[in-house]
C-alpha cells in the first residue's frame, strides 16, 4: 500500500496557469489526500520520466499537472509502462482531464484516486505517422492560426498582426482537406477538419466559413480551442479515416494543440492508449 501512495508529479513551468503557488497548493492537496509527492519534475527544464526511471524508483503512479500538449508528451513517453497516469488540470483547456474526469475539481479527483476510487482506462486515441492525439486533432490550412497563438504567447504585437493576416490569406487561398476512405463530406474539402477520439470511433467534423469576417472569428476561436460550435458539417464516426490535401501538397496538423506537418495524405486510426490512465467518470 505504501508504494502506491508514493508518486512523482510532472508540472510544466512554462504554463501560464501553472505557477509556483498553484503547484504548492497541488502538492498540499496530494498530501491531504494521502499521496506523497516524492519528486516534482519541472518540464521542459527537466527530462520527462520514462518507464525505466519510474520502475527503478518503485513508482506506480505518475501525476501530470500541465496542458494537453505536455500531457500528450508525458503519456507518449510511457508507452508499455505497467503503472498509471493521473491527468490533472494544469493548462488552459485541459480537454483530456475533462474527458477522464468530467467536471470534477482536481481536489475531488486526487482524493478519489488516493482512495482507490479511480478506474484504470485505456481510452481510444488517434494514431498517425506523426504521433498520437488524445483529445483532438485538427488538420488543414486553418491550423496556420497556430503561429498567431505563438506570437500572442510571446507578447509580439506586430507578430500577431502579421501572422493573423497570413493565416487569413492561407486559409482562403490554400487547398482544402478532403476526407477519403471513407469518403465523407464536401468533395472540395474543408479549410479545417477536426478528428475527435471516442472509445467507439473517430468523430469527424469539417469546419468552414463563408466570409473573411467568418474566417477571422473562426481563427480567433481556434486560438482558444473554442471553435467547436462554429459552422461545420458533422461527418460521422469511423475506425479510421484518410485525410488528403486537394492539391496534393502537405498540410498542417495540430495534435492536442501542438503543430506538426503532414504529407499530402495521412491515415488516422483509432487505437487504445498504450498506458493506463486513471478516470473518475
Amino acid at each position: 500500500m505504501e508504494r502506491t501512495k508514493r508518486i512523482w508529479l510532472v508540472a510544466n513551468d512554462a504554463s501560464g496557469s501553472n505557477d509556483e503557488q498553484a503547484r504548492e497548493e497541488l502538492e498540499q492537496c496530494c498530501g491531504n489526500a494521502g499521496f506523497h509527492v516524492e519528486r516534482m519534475v519541472g518540464f521542459p527544464a527537466e527530462d520527462l520520466p520514462d518507464a525505466a526511471a519510474l520502475d527503478a524508483a518503485g513508482i506506480e503512479l505518475l501525476a501530470v499537472f500541465a496542458g494537453d500538449g505536455t500531457t500528450n508528451a508525458v503519456i507518449g513517453n510511457l508507452a508499455g509502462w505497467g503503472g498509471a497516469v493521473l491527468v490533472l488540470p494544469g493548462g488552459t483547456m485541459n480537454l483530456l482531464y475533462h474527458r477522464l474526469h468530467g467536471e470534477r475539481t482536481f481536489d475531488e479527483v486526487i482524493h478519489m484516486a488516493a482512495a482507490g476510487r479511480a478506474a484504470r482506462r485505456r481510452p481510444g486515441v488517434i494514431r498517425c505517422g506523426r504521433g498520437t492525439a488524445y483529445v483532438d486533432l485538427l488538420a488543414g490550412p486553418g491550423t496556420s492560426w497556430y503561429e498567431v497563438r505563438e506570437a500572442m504567447r510571446e507578447s509580439d504585437v506586430l507578430g500577431v498582426a502579421e501572422s493573423a493576416a497570413n493565416a487569413i490569406g492561407e486559409t482562403l487561398a490554400t487547398a482544402g482537406i478532403v476526407c477519403r476512405d471513407p469518403a465523407l463530406g464536401r468533395e472540395e474539402g474543408y479549410p479545417l477538419v477536426m478528428l475527435t477520439p471516442e472509445d467507439e470511433g473517430i468523430r469527424v467534423s469539417g469546419y468552414y466559413a463563408e466570409t473573411i469576417g467568418d474566417y477571422l472569428k473562426e481563427g480567433m476561436a481556434l486560438l482558444a480551442r473554442r471553435f467547436r460550435d462554429g459552422p461545420h458539417d458533422d461527418l460521422g464516426t469511423a475506425g479510421q479515416v484518410t485525410l488528403e490535401s486537394s492539391d496534393g501538397g502537405s498540410y498542417g496538423i495540430l495534435m492536442d494543440g501542438e503543430k506538426v506537418e503532414s504529407p499530402a495524405a495521412e491515415v488516422f486510426r483509432l487505437v487504445p492508449c498504450e498506458v493506463d490512465l486513471l478516470a473518475t467518470e
